[in-house]
């Protein structure tokens, strides 16, 4: 009853907390912006050569203002919005009319999701195991050439390292397609010649989200076990005559990985952000290229839609794993 009241019941308040203020800001930002959404219809209809009367101008602005729901004021159009989320409808898009948002996530969403479980996972797994090994191991000549390339890697924002790919591999040597998730004209079907088409264009953006990813696991595992490497118990199990594999296993890795659960946690948002822009240098039908497209486009609500579904997907994931650490960790439960 102790842990319901003073760990769970306080993550909870604060899961739904965090999502509360995120769409809050999420719904107030697009309209600080200076694009017009409805305007910019009327000018593509004046650009592909209509002519409208006022009249007929003031009832298009009239029925758009009334179809993308932006009617009233910026308080009611709030409670507007709360309402259409609550029913699960997120509206139009504008630059994709008549398309509801809730569809072209849905298509955008199994791209995303795939190349983002797939690099959080290789990353997080491969960066703890080599990390700790190289941590364990630090004064091995590996140690410190990985150690060194981390350094130089890490730093690099996602949009560069992806470019430096796309440049090498797709430009230079075409090892790999330039654009798309699959080939042009492609039908997705669950056959071995689609999803080997898939893993072919997906293969550069996931290796600039692993190798970036992995660069920041490893070099915060090798601190870490650094550190339990020095502690107490460690040495006195060296002395002990314990074999080093099971120090290393048993010992320094598994004490060592308990923080990066929680370091998991925090980077799941920068992970996300990287994915997004990550899509965007490929072209890779992801909600990066369709998020990238709403906001060019000023579509209020197609920017709303994507970036409530990445809130509720970041805190989520954040909820769970703080909820299962006490499983990896049982001092937690006796606190």
């Amino acid at each position: 009853m102790a842990f319901v009241k003073r760990y769970l019941i306080p993550r909870l308040i604060q899961y739904f907390l965090v999502i509360w203020l995120g769409i809050t800001v999420v719904f107030l930002i697009p309209r600080l912006t200076p694009n017009d959404p409805i305007m910019r219809v009327i000018g593509e209809l004046r650009g592909r050569g209509s002519t409208l009367e006022p009249g007929a101008m003031d009832g298009i602005i009239r029925d758009l203002t009334q179809l993308y729901g932006l009617e009233g004021s910026w308080l009611d159009q709030y409670w507007a919005f709360w309402g259409r989320l609550f029913r699960g409808d997120l509206g139009v898009s504008f630059f994709q009319f008549p398309a509801r948002v809730n569809q072209l996530i849905a298509v955008a969403m199994p791209w995303t999701l795939g190349l983002l479980l797939t690099t959080t996972a290789i990353s997080w797994i491969v960066g703890n195991i080599i990390g700790g090994l190289a941590g364990y191991y630090s004064r091995k000549s590996w140690s410190r050439i990985l150690d060194a390339i981390a350094m130089v890697v890490r730093p690099l924002p996602y949009y560069i390292f992806a470019f430096a790919l796309l440049l090498l591999f797709a430009y230079v040597v075409r090892w790999f397609p330039i654009t798309g998730g699959a080939s042009l004209g492609a039908v997705p079907t669950f056959t071995w010649a689609y999803i080997k088409d898939v893993l072919w264009h997906s293969f550069l953006p996931a290796l600039s989200l692993c190798v970036l990813g992995g660069a920041v696991t490893f070099q915060t595992m090798k601190l870490i076990v650094q550190n339990v490497n020095a502690e107490n118990f460690v040495q006195y199990a060296k002395m002990g005559g314990v074999t080093e594999d099971r120090i290393v296993g048993k010992y320094v890795i598994r004490n060592a990985v308990l923080p990066q659960i929680t370091g998991l946690a925090l980077s799941i948002g920068q992970i996300f952000s990287g994915a997004l822009i990550t899509e965007i240098v490929y072209g890779y039908p992801g909600l990066g290229m369709l998020l990238y497209r709403a906001i060019v486009n000023g579509d209020y609500n197609l920017i709303m839609g994507i970036t409530l579904f990445s809130i509720i997907a970041i805190t989520t994931a954040i909820l769970i794993v703080d909820l299962t650490y006490p499983l990896f960790d049982p001092r937690v439960r006796y606190k």
